[in-house]
Parts: structure tokens; C-alpha cells; sequence
């Protein structure tokens, strides 16, 4: 990893923070990113420590579609190459809420907020090919079992936290197969993988305060360590074993079939076309 750079979303803490230490460490420039500047700040002098060499910390909060342009334009006018953009961050809630745009905020965060992302910094990663999307999504996705829900996609009329997650999950997958498809003989590859159930802060208090922080805090003392859910994010990032490959799911650094909603290539190209839909309309309205 030496000379590259590495854009990791959701960096100052859990997955994200032990995939920023473990590239540094191999001699990547990393960029992470931090809502919060407070914990942004402590996470990159732990990072240098861990790493033994600088990182840069930029906030970003993916849930602002000014937040997320701010951040692109400011990582485009510094940054001369992204050999590898990590889309880390996300959330999961018991309750519904709403990013700035108003859509609901697990499919918002997770999925639109990085879909808009990745676009805006698409055509730096395309200069710097070879290069590489990692996009970390979850078995969750299975879950969703009846697919994505096209009528009700912001979960107005009927919201049950961990389902709703694990739709935003199978956006995931399915946005990495359709971008991964799209960027076909560019020589920039797009994975999604599975980091495995880790005990981090995700499903803090603040986020899940009934049944699902409760699972979280109880199963914690059984949960892979950060360290052990980064290691196959760490490896489709950088591991040479798979250099080429794309479109594919990785867990426990083998490849693995996703669900057949996740396969279904005319709903990925729906998602991406839906999802190009709610962004250009959430965008212009903020333009008038």
C-alpha cells in the first residue's frame, strides 16, 4: 500500500478505525472521516500512535447532502489520487428518523449518502486505476427476504428497525454488483463484504435504546473484536489474491453468493436509477 491512497468513511472508531490503523501501518495515506471533530480528533492521535504515521481526519456526516458535497470537493482539491475508497460508515436504529433530506435515515446513511459519495469522487478513483471500491454491507441482507420494499422505500408505513437495516444492508450489495458492472474494463474493482457481528459503538445507546442495542450490549463480551470484523475489509482493500475481481461478496476473505435479490440484476439497475432519481430531487430542491 505504499503511496496509495485510502479514503475510509465512519474512521474514528470500531471497523473503520482498525482498517485506518492496519493500511497506515502498511504504508497507505489515509483519509477517514468523523461527524463529530471531538472524537474525530482523539481517533487520529490513537491512529498515528497505532500506525506510527499520519492520518487525516475530514468530517463528514452522511446524512447532509452539503456535508457529503463540502467533504468530496475538499478531498478532490487536495487529493491527486483514491486508489481505494472504503464505504465504512453506517447506522442502525430502533426508532425512524430522517437525514437532512428527509429520507429515512438507515437507508439514507447507508446507502444514499454513500451512493452520492462514490459518484462525486468516481472520476479521481477512475484516474488513479488500478484501484478499488470496498463497499461493507452485512448478512443482514438476507434477512430481507422479500427484497427491497419499491412502494414504501423511506419506511413511512410500516418501520421495524432491524428489517429496515437489513434493506439498507441489501442496497449495499446491490449497489457494489451495479457499480461493479458498470465500471467493467476500467480497472477500478467493487466489492461488498461482510465484516462478521463486531462489538463496537454501532447500536449505541443513542441509536438502539430497546431490543436491538439490547442484543448488541448483551452479546458484546461474544462479538468479533474490531480488529477480527476488519480483516476482510482490510483484505478486498489491499490483498493482491484478488486483483481484478469484482462484483463479488466477500465474508471471512472467501467469496459468497449474496441473496438472489441481491443477484437480480434488473433490481440493481432499478436501485441505481432509483436511487439517481432521489438525489437529483432531493439536490434540486435544495437548489430552489
Amino acid at each position: 500500500m505504499q503511496g496509495k491512497t485510502v479514503v475510509i468513511t465512519g474512521g474514528n472508531t470500531g471497523i473503520g478505525k482498525a482498517t485506518a490503523i492496519a493500511l497506515a501501518k502498511r504504508g497507505a495515506d489515509v483519509i477517514f472521516t468523523s461527524r463529530n471533530a471531538e472524537k474525530g480528533e482523539r481517533a487520529k492521535a490513537e491512529i498515528e500512535a497505532a500506525a506510527g504515521r499520519p492520518v487525516r481526519l475530514e468530517l463528514l456526516d452522511l446524512a447532509s447532502f452539503p456535508s457529503i458535497r463540502s467533504f468530496a470537493a475538499r478531498v478532490l482539491d487536495s487529493t491527486p489520487r483514491i486508489d481505494v475508497l472504503v464505504n465504512n460508515a453506517g447506522l442502525i436504529l430502533d426508532r425512524r428518523e430522517t437525514t437532512a433530506e428527509g429520507f429515512e435515515a438507515m437507508f439514507g446513511v447507508n446507502h444514499l449518502g454513500h451512493f452520492l459519495l462514490t459518484d462525486l469522487l468516481l472520476p479521481r478513483i477512475r484516474e488513479s486505476a488500478p484501484a478499488r471500491i470496498v463497499v461493507v454491507a452485512s448478512d443482514a441482507h438476507y434477512r430481507a427476504k422479500d427484497g427491497l420494499d419499491w412502494d414504501d422505500l423511506m419506511s413511512t408505513r410500516r418501520f421495524r428497525g432491524f428489517d429496515v437495516y437489513s434493506k439498507s444492508k441489501l442496497a449495499n450489495v446491490m449497489f457494489a454488483r451495479e457499480l461493479a458492472r458498470r465500471l467493467e474494463g476500467t480497472g477500478v474493482t467493487v466489492n461488498a463484504v461482510h465484516p462478521g457481528v463486531v462489538a463496537t459503538e454501532f447500536a449505541g445507546k443513542d441509536d438502539a435504546k430497546g431490543p436491538i442495542g439490547w442484543f448488541f450490549r448483551l452479546a458484546r463480551p461474544f462479538l468479533r473484536t474490531p480488529e477480527e470484523g476488519a480483516d476482510t475489509v482490510i483484505f478486498a482493500a489491499s490483498s493482491p489474491e484478488i486483483e481484478g475481481r469484482t462484483g463479488r461478496y466477500f465474508a471471512d476473505r472467501k467469496d459468497k453468493a449474496p441473496s438472489r435479490h441481491a443477484r437480480d440484476d434488473a433490481a440493481c439497475q432499478r436501485l441505481w436509477a432509483v436511487s439517481e432519481a432521489l438525489v437529483e430531487r432531493a439536490s434540486q430542491a435544495k437548489a430552489d
